[in-house]
């Protein structure tokens, strides 16, 4: 009896998961590197943080050219020397002893390498690799982010405490090294390099032929047909929500205000960790939701539930026991599960074509909205010594976003993406 073979297809999904797992890894360094480089060399936590805000903004920026990278050279070329700036970027830190390296090392080359294995190359994949299960696909590779901070976070930190800084950074560059000729074995870039169509896709559906154009031509040539739709914008605009409420605020401000209200650090971070936990569930979740049901109604209930979670936080502090636990399990069901749904969304929107690229532009958004939600959020400490109103503000704004969602494919898509007029 003949036995059915796996679609290569599930091969580079699994690939993938491996990358983005270790590249979630890479980007959870910083907050054990903070203090003892602080320690070490004398630097301010200010500067510590402006390295690591220049890797966020990189981070952010470079997904819609690292898409147009990938459709002119390859998925698995692209990736290959991603990871390869990545494991040099983090290695070259033991060598620092100026401000000006950590800049380098840390915010430029790691902060391009890890933008190029984000949710963009897991966006690329998904769209090249998959017709059918589109959503539950891109749900687990979104969840590897979370999954990439459970796995590593605590291993790094017990490092930092017994070995010094210096081996967290060998250690995560020697991982990022070691996955680099697994990518070269593993990844393809089209399903025709192995004889296969897309998963789920129709006898005699062809992959798209490769793109010949220059890359960062085609990543601004696609950003400006693009901004000619409204619907991208409010993609782009509930984006900017979402990092600002997550990453940025919860993200960067929960354990602080934790220690505000007396609670340990390492309880505070153990909330943390249970929002990984449960954002593995969730995002996983609505990645198989997203295939079943209208995206713009999931997008309204994970913003609106996330809103009524971040006004209920103020309260859970005040509770000896429950309190912030319920918050963790709450929220951390909806941390990014809003990625799956928004991905299915600007395919829609701007066409299978472009759709990678101008995702890239919309995850350009979701981190500068994390750079703002950090930063206000901050200022609102230093100001009225409370975090308060910048969890009711946060609280405000996703309510808003969970409105704005349902306006996404209200009128007509005009002008038409090839730059036709309309008869």
């Amino acid at each position: 009896m003949s036995q059915r073979k796996i679609h290569y297809a599930w091969v580079v999904a699994a690939a993938v998961f491996v990358v983005l797992l270790c590249s979630a890894g890479v980007r959870a360094t910083p907050s054990v590197l903070i203090v003892p480089l602080e320690r070490e060399f004398g630097w301010s936590r200010a500067l510590i943080s402006g390295a690591v805000s220049l890797n966020l903004v990189l981070y952010g920026l470079v997904g819609p050219f690292a898409a147009a990278l990938m459709q002119a050279f390859g998925i698995r070329r692209t990736t290959v020397v991603s990871l390869s700036i990545i494991a040099v970027g983090v290695a070259l830190t033991n060598f620092m002893s100026a401000p000006w390296q950590l800049f380098s090392f840390w915010g430029v080359l790691v902060g391009l390498g890890t933008g190029t294995t984000a949710m963009v190359l897991g966006a690329t994949v998904v769209h090249r690799w998959f017709v059918a299960r589109r959503g539950l696909v891109m749900g687990l590779l979104t969840a590897s982010t979370a999954t990439g901070q459970l796995v590593f976070l605590p291993v790094l930190a017990s490092l930092a405490e017994h070995h010094g800084w210096r081996s967290v950074s060998l250690s995560v560059a020697a991982i990022v090294a070691l996955i680099i000729p697994f990518v070269a074995l593993v990844f393809r870039d089209r399903p025709s390099d192995v004889g296969a169509r897309p998963y789920g896709a129709a006898p005699g559906v062809e992959d798209e032929a490769p793109v010949s154009t220059n890359p960062l031509l085609n990543a601004l040539g696609a950003l400006g047909r693009a901004a000619r739709l409204r619907d991208f914008w409010l993609l782009a605009g509930s984006f900017f929500i979402c990092g600002a409420t997550t990453n940025g605020l919860v993200g960067t401000h929960l354990v602080p205000a934790c220690m505000d209200h007396g609670i340990p650090e390492v309880q505070a971070a153990g909330l943390l960790a249970v929002m990984g936990i449960f954002d593995l569930v969730g995002t996983t979740a609505s990645g198989w939701l997203s295939d079943r049901f209208d995206s713009r109604w999931l997008l309204f209930w994970y913003y609106g539930l996330r809103g009524l979670a971040l006004l209920y936080l103020p309260a859970a502090f005040e509770m000896s026991v429950f309190g912030l636990p319920l918050f963790a399990v709450f929220y951390g069901l909806d941390w990014i599960a809003t990625v799956p749904p928004t991905v299915r969304l600007t395919t829609q929107t701007v066409g299978p074509a472009d759709g990678p690229i101008a995702f890239g532009w919309i995850v350009a958004a979701h981190q500068v909205g994390a750079g703002v939600g950090a930063l206000g959020a901050g200022v609102v400490r230093t100001a009225l010594e409370t975090y308060t109103p910048a969890w009711v503000v946060a609280g405000i704004i996703c309510m808003v976003a969970s409105v704005l969602v349902l306006r996404i494919g209200r009128r007509p898509r005009l002008p038409s993406l090839t730059g036709e007029q309309p008869a």
